[in-house]
């Protein structure tokens, strides 16, 4: 039985945060929630659209909605359309909406990116609110989160709702489901706006958050640890036969398969293996797997292996059994030209889905993989 959603995304995600995580009571405990009846914290903020948010930017607002969300959090991708319709249907009502990025992106393991194509610096954000077409300003506090101490939210997302005297309102979730394919039954933070634009008291002040924990500058030695972790792995590189392969491509699994083709003395397949190794730590938690077979000669091994270790890639590891690249070729992708390296994602069942000659772009390759049905950014 899998755990639900929300339990799993409390602890980051149940998948990986076993050391990677606290708990949101811990953090809550730490950096304390502002109370209902606060006056809101100014702030002073850059946006994705280049410019500089206070508090004051809001001043006519009637109502002010902030939501603290971030780019990697499951939780917090499922609320990105509900939070665009939430801008939507209130902007000609007095309401504005504002979000603000909390999480240090030094704080995040490459193992907690499982369900996203990026991570929560400045840039990706910038690539987040054009892919998703934001209608609200995306604000970065990552680098101090002098602002999210203020505020304090428990989870992402978290929504503080002020009034027009900017006193705090409502605190807590946007509703009560998380998936976005079921329907709430509590449409919390709209009851508490629509009770507001009416001049009547919120009936419900505060809710529980649940979602990923907010990713505070005191985590960021988690990053060193997992290092350590991943330094440790193992690193084995097996012979394979072009029947071996076929298999492989032929994905007879219920794993999205990553394949990678690569040689030591190919220059971009040597540059391009640590993103794919970044993107096996990414993923393979889910139903994932990152192979890569070496074109290397046979009598080669030892030096392809070598390459392997010190590029820790733990991952399944192949050499083609004999020195005949047009074998190789045939047996991966009879589309394949022969140039190095080539990149290949298969689905379950051997459709493949994405296929590469010459250097990937790592940022097209994990939005492949992150929107693939067989993944998803969604628990």
């Amino acid at each position: 039985m899998k755990f639900p959603f929300f339990l799993a995304c409390i602890f980051c995600f149940a998948v990986s945060c076993h050391s990677a995580d606290h708990s949101v009571e811990q953090v809550a405990g730490d950096h304390p929630t502002l109370p209902i009846g606060a006056s809101a914290p100014d702030f002073s903020l850059p946006g994705v659209d280049g410019k500089t948010y206070t508090l004051s930017s809001f001043k006519d607002a009637r109502i002010l909605v902030v939501v603290f969300t971030c780019n990697h959090c499951p939780t917090a991708q499922a609320y990105e359309d509900r939070v665009i319709r939430l801008t939507t249907d209130y902007k000609d009502k007095g309401v504005a909406v504002v979000a603000i990025m909390p999480n240090n992106p030094e704080s995040i393991r490459l193992d907690e990116l499982g369900f996203t194509d990026m991570g929560d610096s400045f840039e990706e954000m910038k690539r987040r609110a054009a892919d998703k077409h934001f209608n609200f300003p995306y604000l970065y506090d990552g680098e101090t989160e002098a602002v999210s101490l203020k505020y304090g939210p428990i989870a992402t997302p978290h929504v503080f709702i002020f009034d027009k005297d900017r006193k705090l309102r409502y605190s807590g979730r946007v509703d009560d489901v998380e998936k976005p394919t079921r329907t709430p039954h509590t449409l919390d933070a709209r009851n508490a706006i629509e009770a507001l634009l009416n001049n009547k008291d919120v009936e419900v002040t505060t809710t529980k958050v649940f979602g990923c924990s907010i990713k505070w500058a005191e985590k960021s030695n988690w990053i060193g640890k997992a290092r350590q972790e991943w330094a440790k792995e193992p690193v084995k590189l097996d012979t394979i036969t072009a029947d071996g392969i076929k298999d492989l491509i032929g994905n007879k699994t219920e794993k999205l398969r990553l394949i990678n083709v690569w040689a030591t003395w190919c220059g971009p397949c040597v540059a391009e293996f640590p993103d794919l190794v970044d993107i096996n730590r990414m993923y393979r938690r889910r139903d994932f797997e990152f192979i890569s077979i070496s074109a290397d000669e046979p009598a080669k091994r030892d030096k392809a292996l070598h390459f392997l270790q010190q590029s820790q890639a733990s991952a399944t590891n192949y050499i083609f059994n004999i020195d005949d690249k047009y074998k190789l070729i045939d047996a991966i992708d009879p589309k394949w030209q022969g140039a190095l390296p080539y990149t290949l994602v298969v689905e379950p069942g051997g459709k493949i889905v994405y296929a590469k000659e010459g250097p990937i772009d790592a940022v097209e390759l994990k939005k492949v993989i992150v929107d693939d049905p067989a993944i998803g950014r969604y628990y």
